[in-house]
């Protein structure tokens, strides 16, 4: 434990006179290091756990968490087996779909499009889909006449509710004149809006009827979606309902699907944890620096006090704290920077956006519309113990140089 001497003695070595203006100045550099690198390691870790939360829970919350088909893409007894799915244990909900790529045209442009036909009944079962209408409603999209189409593909092709938006099949028609282009118009009845660029400016949803007349599937589906009430379980699912279903159908996982995806968002959250460690360990040397300059210069006071009794544990412990203490001030305020930044780094993002007139998250390049952050208390704790832990090392040696002076020596020539 610190004496009240001790402590007296230490924060009177962290205050600098005006001729150890220099001491002063790589100690306060080396706290700024320390609050920076805690501060930009919290706000990294916090933006590429938001990324990972979003992007997966808007990608399994649209696709599902397993996949049920066949190897020619035709399910006949489709309603049968979505009930044989349902009764499975941990099964939520089971969705026949189509799934179809089109071109869609307007009158201010065309573009590609992938088009999903589901009942009303699986879209409002959906709670992503059902809460992300922003304009219209469902009312013609269950009478089979009326589509949904995401808001920037509406923006793109200048489309409101109301409008006709014509849908070209790459599948046409044979006729005695050769294969004409399968297309038909439809009314949009509302606009959805789910956060990702990719679903919001591709995706077209239509109802099951309409997309079997349109792409001429007879009464039957491509697929089956079946949601689980645990996503983490998807691959030993799949793997049960290859088993059950038998030769002729195949069960994929969300997680295969995604692996390649996913696996790189680890591997860069990895990479840069580690890089901006880095920051904090070369901030760590600011401290150990700064503290042996101190050493050098109060070598004279570190004699007197050993001659007017001082231990060299007393000194020990008087300069271990002053080490500590820049390493335990960086941290708390670059912690309490860092978790404040986080929580509010949309609007931050908003302001300087506005200031600067730069864009500087593209929705097209990283498939959100707003910058995530999600900031996971056990990650902060581990960051806040490894820097305290840097800053404790870094204080010991300086420390125990200055218990090892010998007072004789210094005060020799004195």
């Amino acid at each position: 434990m610190l004496s009240g001497v001790e402590r007296l003695v230490a924060f009177r070595y962290l205050r600098a006179k005006r001729q150890e203006g220099f001491i002063s100045v790589v100690a306060w550099f080396s706290l700024l290091g320390i609050m920076l690198g805690v501060a930009t390691l919290i706000i990294v870790m916090s933006v590429m756990n938001g990324f990972r939360a979003e992007l997966l829970g808007r990608i399994i919350g649209l696709n599902g968490h397993v996949t049920v088909g066949t190897l020619e893409r035709r399910i006949d007894d489709y309603d049968a087996l979505a009930q044989r799915l349902m009764q499975k244990e941990g099964v939520v909900y089971a969705t026949p779909l189509i799934e179809g790529q089109v071109m869609a045209s307007s009158g201010n442009g065309a573009g590609g499009a992938l088009v999903r036909g589901l009942t009303a009944k699986d879209f409002i079962a959906r709670p992503i889909l059902r809460q992300s209408i922003v304009v219209g409603d469902l009312e013609r999209f269950r009478d089979g006449d009326g589509i949904l189409i995401g808001v920037r593909m509406a923006g793109r092709l200048g489309l409101t509710v109301g409008d006709k938006l014509t849908l070209i099949s790459p599948n046409g028609t044979v006729t005695a004149f050769g294969t004409v282009p399968r297309m038909k118009a439809y009314t949009v009845s509302g606009l959805f809006e789910v956060g990702m660029y990719e679903f919001d400016n591709t995706y077209i949803y239509m109802p099951l009827s309409a997309a079997q007349s349109f792409f001429k599937t007879g009464d039957s589906v491509g697929s089956i979606e079946v949601m689980l009430d645990n996503p983490d379980r998807a691959r030993s699912a799949a793997f049960e309902l290859r088993q059950e279903l038998g030769a002729g159908y195949h069960a994929t996982d969300w997680q295969r699907v995604n692996v390649s995806f996913f696996n790189a968002l680890e591997v860069e959250r990895n990479v840069m944890a580690l890089i901006l460690s880095l920051i904090v360990i070369v901030a760590a040397f600011n401290v150990i620096s700064s503290q042996i300059m101190l050493v050098q210069d109060k070598s004279r006071g570190i004699a007197i006090l050993r001659t007017m009794g001082a231990t060299r544990g007393a000194v020990l412990r008087i300069f271990f704290m002053t080490g500590s203490s820049v390493g335990v001030i960086g941290t708390v305020l670059g912690a309490a920077l860092g978790i404040a930044f986080a929580v509010n780094i949309e609007t931050i993002r908003q302001w300087i956006q506005s200031l600067s007139g730069a864009t500087l998250f593209d929705a097209e390049i990283y498939f959100l519309s707003k910058l995530p952050a999600k900031v996971e208390p056990l990650e902060v704790v581990l960051t806040i113990v490894f820097a305290l832990a840097i800053s404790l090392l870094a204080s010991i040696y300086p420390a125990w140089r200055a218990a090892r002076l010998d007072p004789v020596e210094v005060l020799r020539y004195e």
